[in-house]
Protein backbone atom coordinates (compact mmCIF):
# COMPACT_ATOMS: atom_id res chain seq x y z
CA UNK A 1 0.00 0.00 0.00
CA UNK A 2 1.23 3.51 -0.74
CA UNK A 3 2.44 6.03 1.84
CA UNK A 4 -0.58 8.18 0.92
CA UNK A 5 -2.53 5.89 3.28
CA UNK A 6 -2.14 6.01 7.04
CA UNK A 7 -1.41 2.36 7.76
CA UNK A 8 1.68 1.98 5.52
CA UNK A 9 2.90 5.45 6.46
CA UNK A 10 2.74 4.63 10.17
CA UNK A 11 4.43 1.28 9.57
CA UNK A 12 7.28 2.97 7.68
CA UNK A 13 7.79 5.54 10.44
CA UNK A 14 7.54 3.06 13.32
CA UNK A 15 10.04 0.70 11.68
CA UNK A 16 12.81 3.20 12.41
CA UNK A 17 14.89 2.19 15.48
CA UNK A 18 13.91 3.90 18.73
CA UNK A 19 10.72 5.40 17.29
CA UNK A 20 7.59 6.04 19.32
CA UNK A 21 4.22 7.49 18.35
CA UNK A 22 2.54 10.10 20.55
CA UNK A 23 -0.32 12.62 20.55
CA UNK A 24 1.20 15.57 22.46
CA UNK A 25 -0.61 18.24 20.41
CA UNK A 26 -4.09 16.71 20.55
CA UNK A 27 -5.91 13.99 18.63
CA UNK A 28 -5.32 15.36 15.11
CA UNK A 29 -1.51 15.18 15.00
CA UNK A 30 0.42 11.92 15.29
CA UNK A 31 3.96 12.74 16.39
CA UNK A 32 6.79 10.33 15.71
CA UNK A 33 9.88 10.66 17.88
CA UNK A 34 13.24 8.98 18.04
CA UNK A 35 14.34 8.72 21.67
CA UNK A 36 12.01 11.59 22.58
CA UNK A 37 12.94 13.96 19.71
CA UNK A 38 10.33 14.66 17.01
CA UNK A 39 11.20 13.79 13.42
CA UNK A 40 7.71 13.55 11.87
CA UNK A 41 4.26 14.94 12.49
CA UNK A 42 1.31 13.46 10.57
CA UNK A 43 -2.02 15.25 10.13
CA UNK A 44 -3.70 11.87 10.04
CA UNK A 45 -7.29 13.08 9.83
CA UNK A 46 -6.61 15.38 6.86
CA UNK A 47 -7.60 14.38 3.36
CA UNK A 48 -5.15 13.95 1.79
CA UNK A 49 -2.75 13.12 4.60
CA UNK A 50 0.13 15.49 5.26
CA UNK A 51 3.43 14.94 7.02
CA UNK A 52 5.85 17.50 8.43
CA UNK A 53 9.50 16.52 8.35
CA UNK A 54 12.77 18.06 9.48
CA UNK A 55 14.97 19.03 6.55
CA UNK A 56 18.31 20.62 5.74
CA UNK A 57 17.44 24.29 5.08
CA UNK A 58 18.92 24.39 1.55
CA UNK A 59 17.24 21.13 0.55
CA UNK A 60 13.98 22.37 2.09
CA UNK A 61 13.96 25.32 -0.31
CA UNK A 62 14.80 23.12 -3.30
CA UNK A 63 11.98 20.69 -2.48
CA UNK A 64 9.52 23.57 -2.13
CA UNK A 65 10.59 24.87 -5.54
CA UNK A 66 10.27 21.40 -7.08
CA UNK A 67 6.89 20.28 -5.68
CA UNK A 68 3.71 22.28 -5.08
CA UNK A 69 2.85 19.67 -2.42
CA UNK A 70 5.89 20.69 -0.32
CA UNK A 71 5.44 23.84 1.74
CA UNK A 72 7.16 25.45 4.75
CA UNK A 73 6.50 23.53 7.97
CA UNK A 74 3.01 24.16 9.30
CA UNK A 75 3.28 25.54 12.87
CA UNK A 76 6.99 24.62 12.87
CA UNK A 77 10.28 26.33 12.05
CA UNK A 78 9.87 27.32 8.40
CA UNK A 79 13.64 27.10 7.95
CA UNK A 80 14.09 23.54 9.21
CA UNK A 81 10.73 21.84 8.52
CA UNK A 82 8.67 21.08 5.43
CA UNK A 83 5.07 19.93 5.27
CA UNK A 84 4.36 17.46 2.47
CA UNK A 85 0.82 16.90 1.20
CA UNK A 86 0.62 13.17 0.42
CA UNK A 87 -1.57 13.53 -2.66
CA UNK A 88 0.67 11.53 -4.99
CA UNK A 89 2.52 14.49 -6.54
CA UNK A 90 5.74 13.69 -4.70
CA UNK A 91 6.95 10.21 -5.74
CA UNK A 92 6.79 7.63 -2.96
CA UNK A 93 10.55 6.97 -3.04
CA UNK A 94 11.14 10.72 -2.60
CA UNK A 95 8.77 10.78 0.41
CA UNK A 96 10.70 7.85 1.89
CA UNK A 97 13.98 9.74 1.34
CA UNK A 98 12.51 12.80 3.09
CA UNK A 99 11.40 10.67 6.05
CA UNK A 100 14.81 8.95 6.22
CA UNK A 101 16.63 12.30 6.07
CA UNK A 102 14.44 13.77 8.83
CA UNK A 103 15.09 10.76 11.05
CA UNK A 104 18.85 10.94 10.38
CA UNK A 105 19.00 14.68 11.11
CA UNK A 106 17.39 14.09 14.49
CA UNK A 107 19.60 11.07 15.26
CA UNK A 108 22.72 13.12 14.46
CA UNK A 109 21.56 15.63 17.09
CA UNK A 110 21.35 12.96 19.80
CA UNK A 111 24.16 12.31 22.25
CA UNK A 112 26.74 9.64 21.37
CA UNK A 113 25.28 7.48 24.15
CA UNK A 114 21.76 7.76 22.67
CA UNK A 115 23.08 7.04 19.18
CA UNK A 116 24.81 3.92 20.53
CA UNK A 117 21.51 2.77 22.09
CA UNK A 118 19.93 2.91 18.64
CA UNK A 119 22.76 0.85 17.12
CA UNK A 120 22.22 -2.01 19.57
CA UNK A 121 18.47 -2.10 19.22
CA UNK A 122 17.42 0.49 21.79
Amino acid sequence: MPLTQLSPLRAYLLAKPGTTEELPFGPDALVFKVLGKMFALVAWQATPLSISLKCDPNLALLLRDTYAAVTPGYHLSKKHWNTVILDGEVPEDEVEEMIDASYELVVRGLSKREQARLQVGG
